[in-house]
């Protein structure tokens, strides 16, 4: 009986194998699908502060800046560099993180010297406009609920809280989700760290934007679902595989025996 346990031990173990290292694939062809899009993101909005870093120039072309709006210019002229650095490395959706923290970080800086080439006193540190980061600094905060969703207060620049007063869908930031444009806070679970980048300093930002990841179409809790589906089809076909390999294997264990 000595051989019988010993086969069941190799079944045991082929099998384990076999649904970990398909598991383990599909983990990654997963984790890139939800890469390429975000990325893209990331890099458009470092596009954006190139932009704004342009528009900047032309506004301060013949000014003389005192120490303290060149010291603002050059952070912001650091982290665009510094984002478009770290967005090359950018590997996995985590990474988004750090480039919106940059980016985030630039557009305050050029706010700064706006301030004080104005004479101005310094903005205050809010957080980005809600709706779409590339809209600058925030200006207020206003009530905002997505289709089929709860109400929240959120940031908002100027343009975006006098749409949402009057009633009118705000200029929200697109993304492609399957066939469908949904807002990038319903895009799923890899635009998370996109805004977290921007939010994660102001605290409960983090939440609001949590929240709204599981209401509304195109939300979380589609992709909740389309997750568990995935997960439940792997599984699947990973026993399959693992039960097709087994039986291969039972088979030449078996082949070796004279009956």
């Amino acid at each position: 009986m000595g051989w019988v346990w010993l086969l069941l031990l190799v079944v045991a173990v082929t099998a384990f194998l076999v649904v970990r290292r398909r598991n383990k694939a599909l983990a990654a062809e997963r984790s890139a699908r939800e890469l390429e899009p975000v990325k893209k993101l990331a890099f458009e909005d470092v596009t954006a502060l190139g932009v704004d870093l342009q528009d900047l120039d032309l506004e301060l072309a013949g000014r003389a800046l005192d120490e303290g709006a060149n010291a603002d210019y050059q952070r912001a002229l650091d982290s665009y560099e510094a984002a478009k650095t770290s967005a090359d490395a950018i590997s996995s959706p985590e990474h988004v993180q750090d480039v919106t923290k940059i980016l985030d970080d630039g557009r305050y800086a050029i706010a700064c010297v706006r301030a004080r080439v104005a004479g101005e006193p310094l903005p205050q540190r809010r957080p980005p406009c809600f709706f779409d980061p590339r809209h600058g600094l925030s200006v207020e905060d206003v009530t905002f609920a997505p289709v089929g969703g709860a109400e929240r207060q959120v940031p908002a620049c100027a343009l975006d809280a006098e749409r949402v007063k009057a009633g009118a869908e705000p200029d929200s930031r697109q993304v492609m989700v399957g066939t469908q444009r949904v807002p990038y806070w319903q895009g799923g679970r890899a635009y998370r760290p996109y805004a977290a980048g921007y939010f994660g300093a102001f605290g409960p930002m983090d939440w609001i934007f949590m929240g709204f990841m599981f209401e509304g179409l195109g939300g979380g809790l589609g992709d909740l679902a389309g997750g568990l589906g995935d997960g439940m089809g792997d599984l699947a076909g990973g026993l399959g595989d693992g039960i097709g390999d087994i039986g291969s294997g039972i088979g030449d264990v078996f082949d070796g025996f004279d009956f």
